[in-house]
């Protein structure tokens, strides 16, 4: 895209993430996909996160895998393969505001040469038939049935399917597995899975704006506060006042920020800056918490509320929600060896009277 930029474009240093349909063998570990939806692609085959890992600190309930970022780094040779994992909750109640306990995120990250991958690229096209079992790795280690995450629960009567956990085992049981659990084979990936969210790949290219967009937002164009109130002094009206046109300013960036690529899901830009959609609940530097060995984090990439369209979780009631989330992963890309590292996120919501 960047070949067809013109002189009134110029790039900002973000990528962009938009959502394609695609076919499954391109969404397979070894193509190195990022994606959103289905089963996680485990870049590492070894020492899976674990169901207490993946445990929404909520509810106790399995959190279930929403995307992830193929994100290798240049020059740095642990990290010649690298990618970012985003785990969420599915239960609505789960989602208060500001809150952001009901997600989990791990990096993975591994040398050109290494145990599980060629040394070469992988081809682009589709490797021969029945060469992958949904069921288990490469490396032998077990996957669950329904989510694709380590599964060590087998089927006391079959012993054919695992699972991560009790729970995961009941709803495959009422979905599928009840059927088959005395037949002469089982389907690997299951009938249709309520569970997982639709799947797509998740393609990317730099964002460009308009040169003038260095200009700050017309003041004009910006959303006017009124606030009337007589049992109020006039200090707190204004001290209320300062902060709703912060607020209204901040929103008013982020809309008109992604006004030229609506469809955008991520925004990627390791160690740059995010796009907020509030003035609230921004993070110091001190809420961001160091890395397990004492390095500190940087801001990595965003997930936008568009990819909310795309999940199918809208509901009468509550539902799955963020304004945006902020991942911040280890400034060293520290090396964990074939361990997935666990890393942060940052959710902010929408401020009261917002939307896209």
């Amino acid at each position: 895209m960047s070949e067809n930029r013109t002189d009134s474009e110029r790039e900002t240093g973000v990528v962009l993430g938009f959502l394609e349909e695609a076919e499954p063998w391109q969404l397979a570990s070894a193509q190195f996909p990022s994606k959103v939806g289905g089963r996680p692609a485990w870049l590492s085959q070894l020492n899976l996160p674990s169901a207490a890992e993946l445990e929404c600190e909520k509810c106790q309930h399995p959190t279930v895998f929403l995307l992830q970022v193929y994100a290798p780094i240049a020059g740095q040779e642990r990290s010649f393969h690298r990618t970012l994992y985003v785990f969420c909750c599915k239960t609505p109640a789960c989602y208060t505001a500001n809150d952001n306990r009901c997600f989990k995120v791990f990096r993975s990250q591994l040398p050109r040469k290494n145990d599980f991958y060629p040394y070469d690229p992988p081809p682009d096209e589709e490797p021969a038939a029945g060469a992958d079992d949904e069921r288990v790795l490469g490396s032998g280690v077990k996957l669950c049935r329904l989510c694709g995450c380590a599964g060590h629960k087998a089927c006391s009567r079959c012993h054919k399917v695992t699972y991560c956990c009790k729970e995961h085992q009941a709803i495959d049981w009422k979905q599928q597995h009840k059927r088959e659990c005395s037949s002469e084979t089982s389907s690997a990936s299951g009938a249709v899975n309520l569970l997982l969210f639709p799947e797509w790949e998740l393609v990317t290219e730099p964002e460009e704006l308009p040169v003038n967009d260095d200009m700050p937002p017309d003041s004009n164009s910006l959303a006017q506060v009124n606030i009337a109130s007589s049992d109020l002094e006039e200090s707190e009206l204004e001290s209320m006042a300062l902060h709703e046109s912060k607020d209204s300013e901040a929103f008013q960036k982020f809309k008109e920020r992604i006004a030229a690529e609506p469809h955008q899901v991520l925004r990627y830009c390791r160690e740059g800056s995010q796009l907020w959609v509030s003035s609230e609940h921004v993070p110091n530097k001190e809420d961001i918490p160091k890395c397990s060995c004492g390095t500190n984090r940087i801001f990595e990439f965003q997930i936008m509320p568009q990819l909310l369209n795309h999940l199918k979780v809208d509901s009468p009631d509550a539902s799955i929600d963020w304004g945006t989330l902020a991942i911040y992963t280890c400034a060293a890309s520290c090396d964990q060896g074939k361990n997935y590292s666990a890393e942060f996120i940052w959710k902010q919501d929408f401020s009261k009277d917002q939307a896209v």
